[in-house]
């Protein structure tokens, strides 16, 4: 029998108009004790968690949060790239609690179907570039991926290309973590574990300027980057590829913004050998990069599209793949069984969320707020952070935007002196960034954003002054232990 050292007289739960009286409402050493005995967090050192005890989290509003002891903080990460509408949406909570009600589930197995994942299937074909007339829903990016992966190698077999399997992808990049998902990333310390990549994946190098592009223009490079998956198709052999897969920006690799030849040059690439594209969307798609999906800004013509995180902006798990005609049309008309789906494959609830989801973003036009206000408006601001000491490089796409952190500045980017890697100086920013009320995550010494797309132009200014502040918090840190 298990034993629980909080009791069931602690209160562990308020109501959202009691955020400001949170410390006297929450236990929080009691609820980091259950967390420490029970909950094993994702992408976390379990051991080191349980002696620093996790922020417990309580309420969101907007694009604020508040922690069990009443701290407010501006989420500049969007929850985790998915509160596209912002906290509180009521309307959405009202759509969720309504489909409960009248059909809170049922399968998509047996022939059958339900209206919200009806309505939504037509509502993504709405919105989606015009190749997409159909949709296979799953429960997250990852499964997405995953589907991906199974899909584009069933669309070969049925036209005879039993070994056009491979599937090329990128060092860094990020495509979930599921055995599939992770093989098909590129970070390295996901494939240190499990055994990974699994056969039939290979990778190339990433559009990274700040890191490759020394002595070339950005145009010039992104030529370059691009011309790695050619060389890549010919190593292989081009009757063995069966795709290439990326994120428009790549986001939990460090908001990697690819120079404007890049993606042109991988679809001529594609189009040439005849390999299909895939566009993980999962962080770029629903507005964040001021068009519906990142492709639109890319100029490039996927043939699947892997979506999840903003298209219920969070509040249910929710995602799929826009299947485009030219593999859509094979799989329906050659027939056969498709062995592959999820018991909440078109959930009734989270496609009710997520039609709600959708509807505020049109009808609160945050697309074209990102496009034509919000996203240039943090484009410079955000650049104004490039003559702190500490930042070497800064730049940003619509509503995503990264910062490098240099030991010492230079006139070109890279010329910048960095900082050891074992100094973990990019974590020692985010602390401060958390410690005074503002989210940043950091990626090795890269600090990026990607806050929800309600944001404000008066909130972006509360932004860029909390991460200045911050910045100047670290340095005098890094000063202190004689690094700067």
């Amino acid at each position: 029998m298990h034993t629980h050292s909080l009791k069931p007289s602690i209160t562990l739960v308020a109501s959202a108009t009691e955020a400001k009286q949170a410390a006297q409402t929450f236990d929080t050493q009691a609820i980091q004790k259950l967390d420490s005995a029970h909950y094993l967090h994702p992408f976390t050192d379990f051991k080191d968690l349980n002696e620093k005890g996790a922020r417990v989290m309580v309420k969101g509003e907007g694009i604020y949060l508040w922690d069990s002891e009443g701290k407010k903080i501006l989420d500049g990460m969007s929850g985790l790239w998915c509160v596209n509408v912002g906290y509180g949406r009521s309307s959405i909570s009202a759509a969720v609690y309504q489909q409960m009600e009248v059909l809170p589930f049922y399968n998509s197995f047996f022939n059958t179907t339900n209206v919200p994942a009806v309505q939504l299937a037509a509502k993504l074909v709405e919105i989606s570039p015009p190749q997409f007339n159909h949709v296979f829903f799953t429960g997250s990016g990852s499964e997405g991926n995953d589907t991906n992966l199974r899909m584009v190698r069933r669309y070969w077999d049925l036209l005879g290309y039993t070994d056009r399997h491979v599937i090329i992808s990128r060092h860094n990049a990020y495509h979930g973590s599921t055995v599939a998902g992770a093989s098909l990333g590129g970070m390295s310390g996901m494939h240190a574990q499990g055994g990974l990549p699994i056969p039939g994946i290979e990778h190339i190098g990433q559009p990274n300027y700040f890191e490759a592009g020394r002595g070339k223009t950005e145009a010039e490079f992104g030529i370059e980057a691009a011309s790695w998956l050619e060389q890549k198709i010919l190593e292989l052999g081009p009757d063995k590829v069966a795709a290439f897969i990326g994120e428009p920006v790549q986001g939990a690799g460090g908001v990697i913004i690819p120079p404007a030849t890049y993606w042109p040059e991988i679809q001529r690439i594609c189009d040439k050998y005849g390999i299909l594209l895939i566009a993980d969307e999962v962080i770029c798609g629903f507005g964040r990069l001021g068009t519906w999906f990142g492709s639109e800004l890319m100029g490039i013509k996927p043939d699947l599209m892997t979506f999840a995180k903003g298209v219920t902006s969070g509040y249910i798990p929710l995602g799929g793949v826009m299947v485009g005609d030219r593999v859509a049309n094979v799989l329906i008309e050659k027939g056969g069984d498709f062995n592959h789906g999820f018991t909440y494959s078109g959930h009734p609830v989270a496609c009710a969320a997520a039609l709600e989801n959708i509807r505020i973003i049109q009808d609160e036009k945050l697309v074209e707020k990102v496009a034509n206000e919000t996203g240039p408006y943090l484009k410079q601001q955000f650049a104004t952070l490039a003559t702190h000491p500490l930042v070497g490089f800064a730049d940003s796409c619509g509503l995503v935007a990264g910062l490098n952190l240099v030991k010492k500045k230079a006139k070109l980017v890279h010329d910048c002196v960095l900082f050891d890697a074992k100094q973990n100086v990019g974590m020692i920013c985010r602390g401060y960034m958390f410690g005074n009320g503002m989210i940043m995550r950091a990626v090795g010494d890269r600090m990026i954003i990607a806050p929800p797309l309600c944001i404000t132009v008066r909130q972006i200014d509360e932004m860029i002054a909390l991460i200045r502040s911050c910045l100047d918090k670290t340095l005098a840190d890094l000063q202190g232990r004689g690094w700067v």
